[in-house]
């Protein structure tokens, strides 16, 4: 990411006067990430954000991500979220977006694979975290042609696999298809957003706002990019009696009450 075939695709944003939302295997060093990146219509990189967790094989060929993208970010014509594919059954990651007042929901599930089951599961998932998050959901699954499918496998049984599943849609906040879904073949969803719309379906139910108990429950996010080492601006003050643990801390730092313990303990009365 930030390289020329991103230079491109933000240049092409530009030309267009468009946002695009796209999903690219990143590498990093020596890892690669399932990453979303969304681009202004300046063709500047808005968001980057890696998906959470691979979902089963996909752990062989993806690594982790963080809590650092999952961020909305405010746009000339709405604030713009997005998740990927199961992220979707993880309520907790798309609440951290609805807490952040999402307005535009950008989804990508792979299609063409697991048959109708799959796109069915998908059409629920739109469709509930439209009425839920009361935003737009804008969803965007791939296709395959038979030709591409026999290019995989040559074993029927395995080509059914990689067949169906599909559904591309723009659900609105009361959780209506404002187009036809695209469940075959290669094509576009087209509508127009009327804004108005989430405040007609937030004034009944905010999930975030005045239908939310945050005393009650709430979610704690860690919103910081993970990272393998961390650099202590502190002092080294000698560590453990034994000098097996280091202590980095200021100077004026009071000395640590908990001794380094993994778990502590109220005291009992």
């Amino acid at each position: 990411v930030g390289g020329a075939v991103t230079d491109a695709i933000g240049a092409a944003a530009k030309a267009a006067g468009a946002h695009v939302l796209l999903g690219v295997t990143e590498r990093d060093h020596g890892s690669l990430y399932n990453t979303q990146l969304l681009f202004g219509d300046d063709g500047r990189i808005l968001l980057k954000r890696r998906k959470l967790t691979p979902s089963f094989h996909e752990r062989m060929v993806w690594g982790m991500g963080d809590g650092a993208g999952l961020q909305v970010v405010q746009t000339g014509f709405g604030r713009i979220g997005a998740l990927a594919c199961w992220e979707h059954f993880n309520p907790l990651a798309r609440y951290a977006l609805m807490a952040q007042h999402e307005e535009i929901h950008c989804a990508h599930f792979p299609g063409s694979m697991v048959g109708r089951v799959f796109a069915d599961q998908i059409d629920a998932a739109m469709r509930h975290h439209a009425a839920e998050a009361g935003c737009f959901v804008v969803n965007a699954t791939g296709w395959l042609r038979e030709d591409q499918i026999s290019a995989i496998t040559a074993d029927p049984a395995l080509q059914k696999v990689l067949s169906g599943g599909c559904h591309s849609c723009i659900v609105s906040p009361e959780g209506v298809d404002l187009a036809p879904p695209l469940r075959t073949g290669e094509g576009m969803v087209v509508a127009d957003l009327d804004m108005s719309l989430i405040t007609k379906r937030k004034r009944m139910m905010d999930s975030v706002g005045h239908y939310a108990r945050p005393e009650l429950l709430s979610l704690a996010l860690n919103g910081r990019a993970a990272t393998p080492m961390h650099t202590a601006p502190f002092g080294f003050k000698g560590g453990s009696q034994d000098g097996s643990r280091p202590d980095f801390r200021a100077d004026d730092d009071p000395e640590p009450s908990d001794s380094g313990a993994a778990v502590l303990r109220a005291p009992v009365d």
